[in-house]
């Protein structure tokens, strides 16, 4: 049977360096690169600053994933494979933040939907993995409106501002440098709105979206090209760029912290994927640098304080995943209906065109006799599958698999089905098990289903 299974490299097992040389392309190479693939029929692909997770529905997942783990060149050690139970699981409680370096974080959910949208814009998925993330991100905002886990420190914009805070005993009176006016710049920047600092400025790459957000919260903004004269003024730097090169190399601090008062330390905030800021530089004379792997500190007291909330949230995750799964059987339960609807009603075509045929060769056939026939073959094919309709939907609510295999089996149905676009071109020359041409099977054969419950009243 297809299911969906999933290949996770994230925080828990991976460094930081470890998860930037996992893929070495782009968004759009590694989703496409996944999808022309033979086995693969449909793909989504999650990658941000803590995590890379593929996601495939394929009749050869196990296979697929290895392979393709294997050509990122990334240990497997740092990597989990999961089935489709486990890949569910794992997506609503990714979505619900249980899965965030910091739990309950908010930023999740929202490039959960991002980079959904982006494959299903691409035209990568499909009615499973749809039927999953649809189900995962109602469940996020589900958690996030009946329990409280997600109150306090939540993002990794507001971690950082916590870890400088607690690094300098305080901003009070402090000077910072924001880098990058993203979501997550954006997060930071809040989240320092809310503190009793001297100055805020707010450097980006398009000098406006700087000015807007510099507007919105009483600070400056600053040319991307001005970074290091701002640097010789600033206690705090938190850059977070999507930037695929180094923001501050080593070169650029020290000539912006000569001439600076000795005894002034200042605090660089690495919390960009791939890194904003030159590892050597934390060499330099009164100069530290943390990055995403320091924020590890404060997601272990966020996680105490935030225990029980999270036992809420697994509890609401238990239900749906009840939930989802009955979705799914009925899903698969549709999926035979519509076959067989298909295959009797090419029957029923077949055989109202004999009958045509036949009558015609003794006398002339008008209209209104050719409606009666159609309507009768209609009605007949109906009547037949009206009871057969229920009793299959019923089991599969039951999860009796075993007798819908064998009506799939007796009817020839759910052989390999695959989507036709992906066909290769002498598949048309194939026959299946049942000796019907591949030809035959249309694009929008499942769009059949949407009528089956008009069909069988």
């Amino acid at each position: 049977m297809t299911e969906i299974s999933s290949m996770v490299i994230s925080h828990k097992k991976a460094k930081i360096e470890e998860m930037e040389s996992a893929w070495h392309g782009d968004l759009d190479g590694l989703l496409h690169h996944l999808y022309n693939h033979e086995y693969v029929y449909e793909c989504v692909v999650l990658k941000t600053c803590n995590r890379v997770e593929i996601y495939v529905v394929s009749p050869k997942s196990s296979s697929v994933l290895f392979s393709f783990a294997k050509e990122m060149g990334a240990s497997t050690h740092i990597m989990d494979f999961y089935g489709h139970d486990e890949s569910l699981e794992h997506l609503l409680r990714l979505a619900g933040g249980l899965e965030s370096m910091i739990v309950g974080e908010d930023q999740i959910l929202g490039q959960i939907k991002e980079l959904y949208a982006y494959s299903k814009k691409s035209g990568t998925t499909g009615k499973i993995l749809d039927t999953a993330f649809d189900k995962a991100i109602q469940v996020g905002k589900r958690i996030r409106n009946e329990t409280r886990i997600n109150k306090g420190s939540v993002s990794i914009g507001s971690a950082a501002v916590d870890l400088a805070e607690e690094i300098l005993d305080g901003l009070t009176g402090k000077t910072v440098l924001v880098i990058g006016a993203g979501e997550i710049g954006v997060l930071v920047a809040k989240a320092l709105a809310e503190k009793d600092i001297e100055a805020i400025y707010i450097a980006n790459r398009t000098f406006k979206k700087a000015e807007e957000i510099a507007y919105e919260l009483g600070g400056y903004a600053v040319r991307l090209n001005d970074v290091q004269t701002q640097l010789k003024n600033a206690d705090v730097v938190i850059s977070g760029t999507g930037a695929p090169h180094y923001i501050l190399t080593r070169e650029i601090v020290e000539k912006a912290i000569k001439g600076r008062d000795k005894t002034r330390k200042l605090l660089l905030i690495d919390i960009a994927n791939p890194r904003d800021i030159e590892e050597s530089v934390s060499e330099l004379d009164n100069v530290e640098l943390c990055n995403i792997d320091n924020l590890r500190v404060i997601s272990e007291k966020t996680l105490k304080m935030r225990k029980e909330e999270a036992k809420k949230a697994e509890d609401i995750i238990q239900d749906e995943i009840k939930l989802l799964n009955l979705q799914y059987k009925r899903q698969r339960a549709d999926r035979i209906i519509s076959d067989l609807y298909k295959q009797i009603y090419d029957v029923r075509i077949r055989e109202r065109e004999k009958a045509v045929n036949r009558l015609c060769a003794y006398h002339t056939i008008g209209k209104i006799e050719t409606e009666v026939l159609d309507d009768l073959t209609h009605s007949i094919a109906n009547k037949i599958l009206a009871e057969p309709t229920k009793v299959l939907r019923q089991a599969a609510e039951l999860g009796n698999d075993e007798f819908l295999d064998v009506v799939s089996r007796i009817f020839c149905l759910e052989k390999d089905r695959v989507k036709v676009e992906k066909m290769k071109p002498d598949c048309e020359k194939m026959k299946s098990d049942c000796g019907i041409k591949v030809e035959k099977i249309k694009p929008d054969c499942e769009s059949g289903i949407d009528r089956i419950s008009e069909k069988s009243n």
